[in-house]
């Protein structure tokens, strides 16, 4: 019998959800608030009205940076790995959620997109294997989702 060696695991692909991409008009949105907030506050520290410019400087710049961190931190704690044997889905910070598909278990990938979406080349892809009736793997707002179905449809039928 001949040995043959074992392949290493190389990372194909690897992602977070896009921001602006995924959702352009909420990111735009929440820009101009932080912006227009910010030139409010400044026009009213020039016009004299200190009261009211902390204010809008509280309510509109501070919601804003927070609205904003708190959704980089959505995406930036969640990230799709798909390598040569895997799919990996990793959530969370300080608590984590891992949940993996191989590919010789996955029997469905599904890729949805928007119109704006195609625009911009993200989507959402769900994975599914045969141990599951639902889908093990979905994520949303994805960079290159063709890439993504194509790196596993290649390496799922080895």
């Amino acid at each position: 019998m001949e040995n043959k060696p074992a392949l290493e695991e190389t990372t194909l692909y690897q992602g977070n959800p896009s921001m602006f991409r995924n959702h352009p008009l909420w990111y735009v949105g929440n820009v101009l608030v932080i912006v227009l907030s910010l030139g409010l506050t400044l026009y009213l520290l020039f016009t004299g009205h200190y009261n009211w410019a902390l204010t809008a400087l509280v309510i509109g710049v501070g919601g804003g940076l927070i609205a904003y961190g708190c959704w980089w931190l959505q995406c930036k704690a969640c990230k799709l790995t798909v390598t040569n044997d895997r799919t990996t889905l990793r959530r969370g910070i300080l608590a984590k959620n891992l949940t993996e598909v191989w590919h010789q278990d996955v029997r469905n990938v599904q890729l949805d997109q928007t119109f704006l979406q195609r625009i911009f080349d993200v989507g959402r892809v769900g994975i599914s294997s045969a141990a599951q009736a639902e889908i093990e793997i979905t994520v949303n707002g994805i960079p290159d989702p063709d890439r993504v179905k194509e790196l596993i449809d290649e390496h799922r039928r080895r």
